[in-house]
């Protein structure tokens, strides 16, 4: 991945630059291993220098734990020297935040070595090495988001969310009314301003829907043909979805399962394959009958197990599964069924296509598509065969056998021979890690609960 020419880079400076007159500083972002937003907010004058010189920042912002503290046992801490990389901007991501008081922009940033090479740890490099396999086939990915997220109050009750008032009713919603639109109308000030401030800052969102949990909702991404682009927007639009939430006194919150007794927060991804002409590979009257498609399906349920630390990356993670929920926990596939895995709409022929249904909204878009995009390539170019496709609840008909916590989740990640070949394994090392160094602290604290069952009765 080079970086683009330096005439080409100060006429994106420049022509924004005029064109935002008002812009007082600019944000430089890049994304850490849990998609956490980090970086550096510079003053307007400085910008052109960052387009010319790139910024530097430590390599251990890819060693970051959920908390910011540096995982020593990934090497890229204190080993190193908490050596510096330097990071460059990338392209048509400078834009205006519309939330801010004081006006500001955005900018992506990506990391490289000194020398140039793109650093091997940030995951957006992660997801470049997977697509450009594709590339060589002459195969372009089209994807497109999903991302659940729950309003909640900025107060919380004991440490714990509670739903907002509703700025209508004043009442906190307790509902589960799925698609309700009336719900859409009790937040409607707050869910225009999402879509507005997404429509200003390029991403392309296209809907709003209510999910089945008080103040739960979903925004709907347009697919593009760039999934890696497809991840920036991702990225992007829960750093708005946060930020004007806030505007309206209220908070957002993307953990996988924030209440006990509800919905956990998804993350469903969309993908196509175009041929060289354009064309949708996937594209037919009966998905069973074609073999580009079923050997796609075939490769990702083969690397479902091993894919689940990426797509389901923290301890909390894991309490989302549950068929009352339709968050699979098998390796399934079936054609418009939304209790399995891998679905397949086929509303018209063009449009067929696989809708990943296993992540959370927790997880980082980068690598959850490394992991479902390697599978695929996997079995495409294996011809893998998948079994057969579910008709009907797979709740009923398969047994859970994804791994159902954190450490299993690592240790086939750990173990997979077929995702070493197409993620870096120093990468998996840094990212196996720093989630074993969470669980350990996790592991070693004790829960309220448990000094309820056990302080006085044993």
């Amino acid at each position: 991945m080079s970086v683009p020419p330096r005439a080409v880079q100060l006429n994106e400076a420049n022509a924004f630059l005029k064109k935002h007159p008002e812009v007082l500083f600019v944000d430089l972002l890049i994304a850490d291993m849990n998609g956490v937003v980090r970086g550096k907010r510079i003053e307007r004058a400085s910008l052109h220098k960052v387009y010319e010189r790139g910024i530097n920042l430590p390599a251990s912002l890819f060693a970051l734990d959920i908390n910011g503290s540096t995982v020593e046992s990934t090497g890229l801490g204190l080993d190193i020297g908490d050596a510096d990389r330097i990071c460059y901007p990338i392209p048509n991501t400078l834009c205006y935040e519309p939330w801010q008081k004081r006006p500001t922009a955005q900018l992506l940033m990506t990391m490289h070595e000194l020398e140039g090479e793109p650093f091997f740890a940030d995951p957006r490099e992660v997801l470049r090495q997977v697509v450009e396999k594709f590339d060589d086939l002459g195969l372009t990915i089209c994807a497109a988001f999903e991302l659940e997220f729950y309003l909640i109050d900025q107060a919380n009750v004991n440490g714990r969310p509670q739903p907002p008032l509703s700025p209508l009713s004043g009442k906190r919603p307790h509902s589960t009314q799925v698609y309700l639109i009336d719900d859409l109308d009790e937040y409607a000030e707050c869910l225009q301003d999402i879509l507005e401030g997404a429509k200003e800052q390029g991403i392309p969102a296209d809907a709003i829907v209510k999910e089945s949990a008080p103040a739960q909702f979903e925004v709907n991404l347009h697919h593009v043909a760039d999934p890696i682009k497809a991840c920036d927007y991702a990225l992007l639009l829960k750093r708005l979805v946060k930020n004007i939430a806030y505007d309206h006194e209220m908070d957002t919150t993307f953990m996988a399962k924030p209440y006990p007794n509800q919905a956990g927060n998804g993350l469903h991804v969309h993908i196509s394959i175009l041929d060289k002409d354009g064309n949708n590979i996937f594209a037919c009257e009966d998905p069973e009958q074609n073999d580009a498609l079923r050997h796609a399906i075939g490769g990702v349920l083969e690397t479902m197990p091993a894919s689940m630390a990426f797509l389901c990356p923290n301890v909390n993670s894991y309490r989302r599964f549950g068929a009352q929920y339709y968050v699979p926990n098998s390796p399934s596939w079936g054609i418009d069924n939304r209790t399995v895995a891998l679905r397949v709409p086929n509303d018209t022929a063009d449009a067929v296509r696989i809708e990943h249904r296993v992540a959370g909204a927790d997880a980082n878009p980068y690598l959850l598509l490394s992991a479902v995009l390697a599978g695929v390539h996997h079995g495409l170019t294996n011809k893998i065969e998948p079994s057969a496709p579910i008709e009907g609840n797979s709740y009923e008909q398969n047994e859970q056998s994804l791994p159902n916590n954190l450490r299993d989740a690592l240790r086939e990640l750990d173990d997979s021979e077929v995702l070493a070949r197409y993620i870096d394994p120093k990468y998996i090392d840094i990212f196996v890690a720093c989630k074993e160094s969470e669980l350990a602290e996790f592991e070693n604290s004790i829960s309220d609960l448990e000094y309820n069952w056990y302080l006085h009765t044993v």
